[in-house]
């Protein structure tokens, strides 16, 4: 493939290639090299120090080799003709010529096997939240939303609607097919959805998707926000996440033309598996001090570990299959957020699923009344239990849930874990603005 490769750069009048890969917390690196180098880098791959990287080696591990995914090569619409720009992500390897353990694309790719073992092609379909917000002068850290618009509002004139048109155009440009943009809910917050594929296409157009909504902000003087929780009071950003599985001949196993809900027993007991691992999923799905802020009562958020057909407080909802649709049967899971890195999320909830498979677990009944107004004695009565609060709760979880680790991979684990743990000991000793506001005066 490295000779179509080659001819497209030519095509596109590339000067310079950004070799992309993200660190185990879903932050992109990338190494850029003029085009002249390109085949070198295809043929060879890119040595680099990966000490210097969160989560991939030790310092006396350090040499690290970038092997470029051919089928990834992308030219970045919004770089300048004189300067023209194409990505290329990459899988990280050792010098031995194995794949980096560690890293996310590779724990990916491990799980993806296991399906691909008992004949299963995992599918996947996000929908990614976020805010726009205008620059804030000299003032940092005050969110100032880019517009006032409500859910699917819409005006012809809207600035807010000239940037997601820019965004779609950029995505299309980018090989992504988008299905749906609109506005969300809070002002300054969007929504788009890219059409489902395998969940490594899914998961590279997941962090594809983030940097071009950041780069097209960017070329309108604001910014783009993809925190799960920047302001109080109104709603946060989600990741719902619709997952099914098909068989070698394309086939939708998920569906069953007998059942109420048109899911199989295979789909009944994928889901089973992940209520059963939701809180240590919570670690992997809302990652963030902040994600917590977001999965609270009265937002639209799930926070209660259950499943429903049309009920949108569930964890998990089943959308209905329509006539004709059967393709399209599908459960959707609620509870991550565009925080997270969607390679580990989609290996972590994809291992979830298989053990559910593979020990057969049955699924409760669904829950299709608004679980929010249920008493705690109803929901104990029904075993309906709570995803973490807080961070540090979900990492108890983590450490607790081998199927999860074993997933993520003993050293990746490891090293998440101790970062995440770091994370909530700064948050938990920092005095904020709440408590000053709140203690200076009365306590």
């Amino acid at each position: 493939m490295t000779a179509e490769v080659l001819s497209r750069a030519k095509e596109d009048d590339i000067r310079f290639v950004s070799f992309q890969f993200t660190d185990i917390f879903g932050t992109i690196k990338s190494v850029t090299l003029p085009v002249v180098q390109l085949e070198g880098a295809l043929e060879e791959g890119i040595f680099f120090d990966g000490s210097s990287v969160q989560g991939f080696a030790r310092i006396f591990e350090s040499d690290m080799v970038l092997v470029p995914d051919p089928a990834t090569y992308r030219m970045l619409p919004w770089s300048v003709p004189e300067r023209r720009r194409a990505r290329i992500i990459c899988d990280v390897h050792t010098t031995d010529g194995s794949p980096l353990a560690s890293s996310p694309r590779t724990v990916l790719k491990r799980i993806l096997e296991r399906a691909e073992a008992k004949g299963f092609t995992y599918n996947v379909g996000p929908e990614l939240e976020f805010f726009l917000f205008k620059r804030n002068g000299n003032v940092p850290f005050q969110p100032v939303p880019h517009d006032i618009g409500g859910y699917f509002d819409f005006s012809p004139r809207d600035e807010a609607q000239q940037v997601r048109s820019e965004i779609i155009i950029a995505l299309e440009a980018l090989g992504i097919h988008v299905e749906m943009a609109h506005h969300e809910v809070a002002e300054g917050q969007h929504e788009i959805d890219f059409r489902y594929a395998d969940a490594l296409s899914t998961a590279d157009n997941a962090i594809t998707l983030k940097y071009t909504v950041r780069a097209i902000a960017a070329t309108y003087g604001i910014y783009a926000s993809f925190m799960p929780k920047p302001i109080f009071g109104i709603n946060g950003s989600g990741m719902h996440t619709h997952q099914s599985m098909s068989d070698a001949s394309g086939k939708n196993i998920f569906y069953a033309a007998d059942d109420p809900y048109h899911l199989s027993k295979l789909a009944y007991h994928f889901l089973a598996g992940q209520i059963a691992h939701a809180r240590a999923l919570s670690a992997i799905g809302a990652p963030t001090v902040n994600s917590y802020k977001r999965l609270t009562p009265g937002y639209e958020a799930p926070v209660y570990v259950c499943w429903a057909h049309r009920n949108r407080s569930a964890m998990i909802r089943v959308p209905a299959t329509r006539p004709g649709k059967e393709a399209a049967t599908r459960i959707e899971l609620r509870c991550p957020d565009p925080s997270s890195n969607p390679y580990l999320l989609f290996a972590s909830i994809l291992a979830a699923g298989l053990d559910g498979i593979e020990r057969e677990l049955e699924a409760p009944d669904p829950v299709n009344e608004d679980i929010y107004h249920l008493k705690e004695a109803e929901l104990a009565a029904r075993s309906i239990g709570t995803l973490p609060g807080t961070l540090a709760e979900a990492l108890d979880a983590l450490e607790a849930d081998n199927v999860i680790l074993e997933a993520l991979g003993e050293s990746l684990a490891e090293t998440f874990i101790r970062a995440k743990r770091a994370e909530w000991d700064e948050y938990r000793i920092r005095v904020t603005p709440w408590e000053l506001e709140r203690y200076l005066e009365t306590a």
